[in-house]
């Protein structure tokens, strides 16, 4: 059996112990695209001219006025030029010398594959934006995706966005009542699901949870199926004029589908994400300055060439998927690896299995993924030959230093750059990241915002952190940043622009800034978890638990997990009469999963007499934070009844063991 330790081996762990730094290695640093650290300056000096740079590698209709207009906190990218994405992302491949590279190497969970070359993908991409039309959709319309990780993901994105339609996806883990509400945000007129996907061997029923969710969503006009396996569908509900084969569909539709010519700030997606309310976001990126930002950072945080097999791990319903698995590789022209499932499936090789098999160069994948692969042990990862990797990724959350070191080992070899890059679904790309060529690596550091970025630690009253702790801002308009919250400008300044002044971006992290400018994040210091690189808004768990009847009150915190990053503890009050037992804790369990999705399942739920409470009445999240941690509780003092927490301290600990 392979070797299931986690344990680093003593050279490795020596590394950590010396604070290791690893320059770029001369064989990366002498043909990168970036080996000169003088673009970093260049970029201060005058970061609208390097903004309008990296636009002019673009192919537009007519070209922009003013590359920003900033009324704090609004920005207007490109202002006056006209552009669509699907032509920067296909045709301007499919006219030249990439007409026949691949464009994307899908690969399913039970072994099926397919490759789209360009010329397939334009075909398809153009035949299902006729079929979009055909059933009505126009520019400026919402169409809500909820598909499995397969090609038609990224051809009904591309469909909409060449048609001017505004595509929100929902990411296929999610339950029928998140996909509910996020339709009827959205009003959404079309929706595109599919019969089933695959994960770790099951059948995932989207079309049974499609139908749940459009029971209460009447701006749905259409349904398109897409069929997962030829030959193969899965048993589903068809209703007659509302509902639409996929296949059937595109054996009738054209090819060719002229695009439209689209604004720079015209909206291109709306992405919803957890907030400190129950209510998630509808992030809204617009057109130009998105794919400016996706652009540019693919191309130099990735050293991105034409040679390339890259592979980001990322499922496309989040937004590591949208920029990093289609639209920023595809801009570039690049060669996309997609795989459907699960990592470990059917055995606990199959990412190396699949970096061996197609010759993948470049992985991008998750700190959770990592730890996860530490877990399993070495041997896995040795079955395979991993030599055609060149760049290491990271995405999601902040990398422990151990995990940093065992996947610099254990998959790189020991010779090959790691980019550890934090943003979010907000910033739309990445901000703070290693350049591979010019950057020396600390292990568990993002190191410097890219460049023509602006980040800051700031202390909370908006000083700025030369060496030391604080919050994490973004102090100048970017590219792709976000343009708003969907049907709520109100809560868009709110929430982002108000914490210091409204030129300032709040990113809602914590972070630290060392003796040499890098930067090291230290996660949410909001309301918001950071769940295997997802972020989930406590309330959001917190709204489902009461929602279920023998519910009184809920409190929802974070805990340090090995594997995740953070686990969902979940403190509960039930309701008089009520027997609190292992069995409602398991209900309630799968309570949050209906509401929300697997990805919100509380790891625990401890039942609880009583919260601790100011005497306002306001629940302590703090030293619950502290209980689940098992830490020595902070100031109690200003709690309505102190021993109510002290019995919980002792009910967890005996429950914990």
């Amino acid at each position: 059996m392979p070797d299931s330790s986690p344990q680093l081996p003593a050279e490795l762990a020596a590394l950590l112990k010396e604070d290791r730094r690893f320059p770029p290695p001369p064989w990366f640093s002498t043909t990168a695209h970036v080996a000169d650290a003088g673009v970093y300056e260049r970029a201060a000096a005058d970061p609208e001219g390097f903004w309008d740079e990296w636009a002019r590698e673009l192919e537009w209709y007519r070209p922009w006025e003013r590359v920003l207009d900033w009324t704090p906190p609004h920005a207007k990218w490109f202002v006056g030029g006209q552009i669509n994405v699907t032509v920067n992302c296909i045709d301007r491949h499919v006219r030249g010398a990439r007409r026949n590279k691949a464009a994307i190497i899908w690969e399913g969970e039970p072994g099926d594959h397919r490759t789209l070359t360009y010329f397939d993908l334009y075909r398809e991409v153009t035949s299902f934006a006729n079929v979009l039309k055909s059933l009505g959709v126009a520019r400026g319309d919402r169409v809500a995706i909820y598909l499995p990780l397969i090609p038609e993901l990224a051809v009904a994105m591309l469909a909409s966005a060449r048609i001017g339609a505004v595509h929100s996806v929902v990411f296929g883990g999610f339950s029928a009542e998140s996909l509910r509400d996020r339709i009827n945000d959205a009003q959404a007129a079309v929706l595109i699901t599919a019969d089933g996907g695959y994960r770790r061997g099951q059948i995932v029923p989207l079309k049974r949870t499609a139908d749940e969710a459009i029971r209460e969503a009447p701006s749905i006009r259409h349904v398109i199926v897409v069929q997962r396996q030829a030959g193969a569908p899965i048993p589903v509900h068809i209703q007659e004029g509302r509902d639409h084969w996929y296949h059937r569909l595109m054996e009738d539709a054209p090819s060719g589908c002229e695009p439209e010519r689209m604004d720079a700030e015209d909206m291109l997606y709306i992405l919803y994400t957890s907030g400190t309310t129950g209510k998630p976001k509808g992030i809204v990126h617009t057109t130009a300055g998105y794919l400016v930002g996706i652009y540019a950072t693919t191309k130099w945080v990735f050293d991105l060439r034409d040679e390339d097999v890259y592979w980001c791990t990322a499922d496309i319903g989040w937004v590591t998927g949208h920029s990093y698995v289609v639209y920023g590789p595809l801009a570039n022209g690049a060669t996309v690896v997609m795989y459907e499932g699960a990592p470990d499936w059917p055995e606990k090789d199959r990412f190396w299995r699949i970096v061996e098999r197609y010759g993948v160069t470049i992985f991008y994948t998750a700190p959770t993924a990592i730890r996860a692969f530490m877990r399993w042990g070495t041997d896995w990862p040795k079955r395979c030959k991993l030599d055609s990797l060149r760049l290491l990724g990271t995405v999601g959350e902040p990398i422990n230093p151990e995990a940093w070191i065992w996947y610099y080992a254990n998959i790189g070899g020991s010779r090959i750059p790691i980019v550890d890059t934090w943003w979010q679904t907000e910033t739309g790309m990445i901000m703070i990241t290693p350049l591979p060529g010019v950057t020396t690596l600390k292990p568990g550091s993002a190191t410097r915002p890219f460049p023509g970025v602006s980040a800051a630690v700031l202390t909370t009253a908006g000083d700025r952190v030369e060496v030391g702790g604080g919050l994490l801002a973004i102090t100048r308009p970017w590219p792709a940043m976000l343009r708003g919250i969907y049907g709520d400008p109100e809560r868009y300044v709110r929430q982002y622009w108000t914490r210091w002044n409204d030129s300032t971006y709040f990113t809602g992290d914590g972070a630290k800034v060392d003796e040499d400018g890098y930067f090291w994040l230290l996660g949410r210091v909001d309301d918001v978890l950071n769940v295997a690189g997802h972020r989930i808004g406590t309330m959001e768990v917190e709204s489902a638990l009461v929602d279920h009847p023998r519910v009184a009150e809920a409190a929802v915190v974070g805990r340090s997990h090995e594997l995740k990053g953070q686990a969902i503890a979940a403190f509960v009050t039930v309701k008089e009469g009520t027997q609190a037992n292992p069995a409602l804790a398991d209900e309630l369990k799968e309570h949050v999963v209906h509401k929300i999705g697997a990805i919100a399942r509380p790891d625990e739920i401890l039942f609880a007499a009583d919260l601790p409470k100011t005497r306002s009445g306001k629940i302590m999240r703090r030293l619950l934070r502290d209980i689940a941690e098992g830490k020595t509780l902070g100031d109690t003092t200003t709690l309505a009844d102190p021993a109510v927490v002290a019995k919980l301290k002792e009910k967890y600990e005996e429950e914990a063991g």
